[in-house]
């Protein structure tokens, strides 16, 4: 009888810091070639991808300083830690890509690392940074959001009330 695949999306790892650091322009979300012993990693529910950043090398696109630690059962076929990993993309993706990073500011960073429908999946983006004044501008947005959410919230609480 054939296995059933587990259907959905498994969040493993975010990079929250590259949404603070950089303006996101376009996502991608695209497959990852990987080893045995990562997957198993990776399904354990270990992974960072605080460093990360993606590098077009010869029309093909990798996955750098990405930390997938070591499967602790594996024996010999281990893998290295912070090997660069292949992504797997279209070739009208990897050129539009790689002419766009090749602006100044721009650079390709991971997003998410995830399961979807059973295979590891790497959602990246075209990303251009951003200024000191521009976080700071970024975080009293959320901040201001959030009080507008708060006396929303508290004022159709005391119209139920009444």
């Amino acid at each position: 009888m054939a296995k059933e695949k587990d259907t959905g999306r498994k969040m493993i790892a975010q990079n929250k810091k590259a949404r603070h650091d950089y303006t996101i322009l376009d996502t991608y979300e695209c497959g990852l070639v990987l080893m045995g012993t990562e997957v198993k990693s990776l399904r354990m529910g270990r992974a960072s991808l605080v460093d990360g950043f993606v590098q077009i090398d010869d029309h093909e696109a990798w996955l750098h300083n990405i930390h997938v630690p070591e499967y602790v059962q594996g024996t010999w076929t281990n893998h290295a830690a912070k090997r660069k990993r292949k992504l797997l993309l279209h070739r009208a993706e990897i050129d539009k890509l790689e002419s766009k990073s090749q602006e100044t500011g721009h650079t390709i960073v991971p997003l998410a690392l995830y399961f979807k429908d059973g295979r590891v999946k790497c959602e990246i983006a075209l990303a251009k940074g951003k200024k000191e004044y521009d976080k700071r501008q970024t975080l009293r947005e959320k901040q201001d959001t959030r009080e507008t959410n708060r006396a929303i919230a508290a004022v159709r609480r005391r119209q139920r009330s009444a």
